[in-house]
């Protein structure tokens, strides 16, 4: 259904425990899902998904990096490189570049050079919002969080420090058509208590929205949940992040880095394709927004 009314870099954690876009079907044909297909089925160490992450996050410039770039990149040691190549069955980084170079060839744009800092990180998030589109092509997953968040009563959204405008945004419009939003936007001693009562209140699910760089508060928060019986659904920059090990399914969506602070416009645009697939699963949903925009009239609540 259509509706309508109204830099930081983190750790990474552990990948391919929970279900993320594109599984169960064939992957986008784009240079990060390739990456990421290489990487599957190998245990890296957290260092490993570090380098792993960050190849991921500039899967366009990975082929071209030197092997002390890729450590700067990543913030891990030339040797640590060197001995990530060598875990994915390479004889070494120079063997691991040569292979993402005939596999996964970027398609570099001739203005790119010309552009200052300020138009890189405008392409850099076009380009993010291209690939997320491309993961986008099977809506299996999608489609199943909708009806994950649809069926929770109440639905509890998670978003810390950076990620908390987030999970405002989505639990703004969310409580157009849900009957039952709660947003758990400020850490502290009470979020336990106030995801306990949720639990009592008869929740089944927690939307988290976790970007970099990821509070540790974040992924206790998401164990915890996950302890107290709520299937947790993350929105987060990488497969590769550190709540990924806390999360049942896993939607990622890249951030930018180009600038001083972090930009999300692929994880807010994510956050509003997950109300579009809530919206699906919930029968009321057009009643309960023409219900909205008509009281929004009577009360001259917007400006025409």
């Amino acid at each position: 259904m259509s509706t309508s009314s109204a830099h930081d870099n983190g750790d990474t954690g552990a990948a391919g425990e929970p279900q993320e876009v594109g599984a169960g079907g064939h992957l986008p044909d784009s240079p990060a899902a390739r990456l990421q297909a290489l990487f599957e089925g190998h245990r890296l160490t957290p260092t490993q998904r570090r380098i792993a992450h960050s190849m991921v996050r500039r899967a366009a410039e990975v082929p071209f990096l030197s092997s002390v770039e890729l450590a700067e990149l990543a913030g891990v040691s030339q040797p640590s490189v060197t001995r990530f190549a060598v875990a994915l069955g390479f004889d070494g980084y120079p063997a691991l570049r040569k292979h993402l170079r005939e596999v996964a060839p970027a398609e570099q744009n001739a203005g790119q050079g010309s552009y200052n800092e300020y138009q890189q990180a405008v392409e850099a998030e076009i380009e993010n919002l291209r690939n997320l589109a491309e993961v986008l092509a099977d809506p299996r997953p999608v489609q199943q969080a909708g009806r994950l968040l649809a069926a929770s009563r109440p639905l509890a959204v998670l978003g810390l420090r950076a990620a908390a405008s987030q999970a405002y945004g989505f639990a703004y419009f969310a409580a157009k058509v849900h009957p039952d939003v709660r947003l758990l936007n400020e850490g502290g001693t009470m979020i336990h208590d106030r995801i306990d009562a949720a639990v009592r209140a008869g929740a089944t699910t927690l939307l988290c929205f976790a970007l970099p760089r990821h509070p540790r508060e974040v992924v206790d928060t998401l164990g915890y949940a996950k302890s107290a019986g709520l299937t947790v659904v993350t929105v987060a920059d990488s497969a590769f992040a550190p709540v990924a090990k806390v999360s049942d399914l896993l939607l990622p969506a890249a951030v930018g880095t180009g600038l001083a602070f972090d930009t999300a416009c692929a994880p807010m645009l994510l956050g509003r394709v997950l109300l579009e697939a809530m919206c699906d699963d919930l029968p009321d949903a057009q009643v309960r927004l023409e219900e909205f925009d008509s009281r929004a009239a009577a009360r001259g609540l917007f400006v025409e």
